[in-house]
């Protein structure tokens, strides 16, 4: 079983965003955080994700801008990459194509997490 699939990993990645996110993006993840106003440019709304994307949770996207992958080929100064979502235990992620790779279990939980904010809810999933 992966980590985002239980209730304890909904609390693992609710932590997560709490110490890490809501400062910026606000503990509902809208972008009305404390920080939100010092910062040149606004923080996204995170519950619009799946939105933008005509109903799809893109999760690999999403995993992509908290690690820090897409930071390296689109720079961004406005969010930094939070190393702690990179460290610990390592768990199988189906890549959608039938493999599997090992990835942070924090990553996880932490992506589910914000799949769980979008409103309305995903009406689909990819990988």
């Amino acid at each position: 079983m992966l980590i985002g699939t239980s209730l304890d990993a909904q609390s693992v990645g609710e932590q997560l965003f709490e110490s890490n996110c809501a400062s910026c993006h606000g503990v509902t993840g809208r972008g009305d955080g404390p920080l939100a106003k010092g910062l040149r440019t606004a923080p996204a709304d995170l519950t619009q994700i799946a939105a933008r994307r005509d109903g799809v949770w893109p999760m690999l996207e999403v995993m992509s801008i908290l690690d820090g992958y897409l930071k390296k080929t689109n720079p961004r100064n406005d969010m930094p990459v939070f190393d702690d979502f990179l460290v610990g235990r390592m768990v199988d992620f189906e890549t959608g194509n039938g493999l599997t790779t090992l990835v942070p279990a924090k990553l996880i939980a932490m992506a589910n997490y914000l799949e769980t904010l979008q409103d309305p809810p995903p009406s689909r999933y990819v990988p």
